[in-house]
């Protein structure tokens, strides 16, 4: 058995470019970052600047990331989800092209930031898919505006509750700790710590909470560790942390989400998802991505295109 396997079920996550506090990025001049076929854009939208990245034809499917990576964390999806699909990759608030505000983070917020992109967009009903702290968003935005939610895929992270004022601050042993979650939270040292070294942490937790680390690329650590390399864009991703408690708050006035919803889980989240999902969620299916630790789409680039190709065509 794997030292993953061993690990505690709890799903992991909640678990880029240099940018001011106020300021966008420039992404769509990041050439490392380019996708064939798929185009850099930019709209305002509740507030806030955001940074997107568009490709294929067909219905919608708004795919949003987590921490501590950027709408790259699709691209070895993307391409095939475009054959099928009208694919629009968004960088949250507070990530990579995106801009990095003093407030605005809870996944409340996050989600409106997204609903109006897509009606800025021409679109009356999306697919949503998200992993990390991007599924939390995506669970927001089927909670908030089922009306504009067709079907919606949470990866490996459920919405904030209680459970997280469960966490032990030190596990038995055997159960993996998910310290950055209270670190995130640090008002100003992580920053200070951070900042110009970020690149340690994307090794550390890649290496510890990957089943096959090899599959996050050099190419691809070395744009999150530069998206997130900033004193601006560490406070400003810590921002999704600082919200939990708004978050746990606002998840007790949801109902069941109304639209159909997948579970795609890694072997760290797949019990905890299976138990967790049907309460949260009126039409649910969980689908384990074997060979998968917390980074699905890149550990598992084809099994997940699969998947979420099934569901929500």
């Amino acid at each position: 058995m794997s030292e993953l396997n061993r690990r505690s079920m709890f799903a992991l996550g909640a678990g880029i470019a240099a940018l001011s506090a106020t300021g966008v990025a420039s992404a769509d001049s990041d050439h490392e970052a380019d996708l064939p076929g798929f185009r850099h854009n930019h709209a305002q939208v509740n507030g806030v600047r955001l940074h997107y990245v568009t490709g294929g034809r067909g219905e919608p499917l708004v795919l949003l990331p987590g921490w501590p990576q950027t709408w790259w964390e699709y691209h070895r999806i993307m391409p095939a989800l475009a054959t099928r699909f009208r694919v629009i990759a968004v960088d949250l608030r507070g990530m990579g092209g995106s801009e990095k505000p003093q407030g605005g983070y809870d996944k409340k917020t996050m989600a409106t930031d997204i609903h109006e992109l897509v009606k800025k967009l021409g679109y009356g009903k999306v697919n949503v898919a998200g992993h990390d702290i991007g599924s939390q968003v995506a669970f927001s935005f089927a909670a908030n505006f089922p009306g504009a939610t067709r079907k919606v895929a949470l990866l490996d992270v459920l919405h904030p509750d209680e459970g997280y004022y469960h966490l032990p601050l030190l596990p038995p042993p055997g159960q993996f700790n998910l310290w950055w979650f209270a670190f995130n939270q640090v008002q100003t040292l992580p920053e200070q710590l951070l900042a110009g070294r970020f690149r340690y942490l994307i090794d550390w937790l890649f290496a510890n909470t990957a089943l096959n680390p090899d599959a996050l690329d050099e190419r691809s650590r070395a744009i999150y560790a530069r998206a997130y390399d900033t004193p601006d864009a560490i406070r400003a991703s810590n921002g999704w942390y600082k919200a939990f408690h708004q978050d746990i708050a606002d998840g007790k006035t949801y109902a069941k989400l109304t639209p159909p919803a997948l579970g795609l889980a890694s072997i760290l989240s797949y019990e905890q998802m299976v138990a967790a999902l049907p309460n949260v969620a009126a039409d649910s299916r969980v689908v384990a991505v074997d060979g998968a630790g917390h980074w699905l789409a890149e550990e598992q680039p084809d099994a997940v295109a699969r998947a979420l190709t099934e569901f929500f065509g």
